[in-house]
């Protein structure tokens, strides 16, 4: 079992340091590392593409090195051919990792843009920036990416394994850890949306007619009570279909679809 740790500092985008059994232990970047603890940072292997390093030191002194390699999440290249054909022009990556690493990461995915080594600020001012051009969706799974979604006109969390900061801030959690589930939750926010208009439309619609037709003595006070009971079932049936949204590419259920809460 693992000694729970004590009196962690946490410094997004950069390390953490605290206490595990009265040992001081600091993990995070080179640099970070290598600023707080006594001797100099040592060698290292050569980092193989696509990896990062993380250095630790423990009571003072540089302990090693973890050498780690994120693969790209399966779909991901299918998510963003859909999210072009649904009308999303520019689709950027913004990371906090290094240039090497988002550049191997995203060969062949077409991306707009890609912004390597960002702190959380770094990320927000991405957001704010690219906001100023139109509304903006930030989707992020991890602490250093709460900001960022909550700048964000539509911030979407990966709340299956990634951080519980990131799912407060967003404004929608995806449920499953699968990043291919984005482009159907637009699709059905789309469709509910649509759904929720023709509601609302229809429904004042033909509240005013039946005002109109009551006002010149075509209704009695009861028939117009009756007919506005009827307006508003025939809205809440016609709100109902969203149960039976479906958007291509889910093998799910129609009133079960797997993927999205707001």
């Amino acid at each position: 079992s693992l000694p729970a740790p004590e009196d962690v500092v946490e410094m997004p985008g950069e390390g953490v340091l605290g206490r595990i059994d009265a040992r001081q232990v600091i993990v995070g970047g080179e640099d970070f590392v290598a600023q707080r603890v006594a001797n100099a940072a040592g060698e290292h292997p050569q980092l193989a593409a696509g990896s990062l390093m993380v250095a630790v030191a423990v009571d003072g002194r540089l302990a090693g090195h973890m050498v780690m390699s994120d693969p790209l999440r399966a779909g991901a290249g299918e998510m963003l051919a859909r999210l072009r054909e649904q009308g999303i022009t520019r689709i950027l990556l913004a990371t906090g990792d290094r240039v090497e690493v988002a550049d191997r990461v995203t060969q062949g995915l077409g991306l707009d843009s890609i912004h390597a080594g960002l702190t959380p600020d770094g990320k927000v001012n991405l957001v704010l920036v690219e906001r100023q051009t139109g509304p903006v969706m930030m989707v992020g799974d991890g602490v250093n990416d709460a900001p960022a979604l909550a700048a964000a006109d539509v911030g979407v969390a990966m709340g299956a394994r990634g951080a519980a900061a990131s799912a407060d801030a967003a404004d929608v959690v995806l449920l499953v850890d699968r990043v291919d589930r984005i482009a159907p939750g637009i699709e059905i926010a789309r469709r509910a949306r649509q759904i929720a208009l023709q509601s609302v439309v229809a429904g004042i619609g033909l509240s005013v007619l039946g005002m109109i037709a009551a006002a010149f003595g075509y209704l009695s006070p009861v028939q117009g009570a009756l007919l506005q009971e009827v307006i508003d079932v025939a809205v809440i049936l016609n709100a109902l279909r969203a149960l039976r949204i479906s958007p291509s590419g889910i093998d799910a259920p129609k009133n079960q679809i797997e993927g999205a809460t707001t």
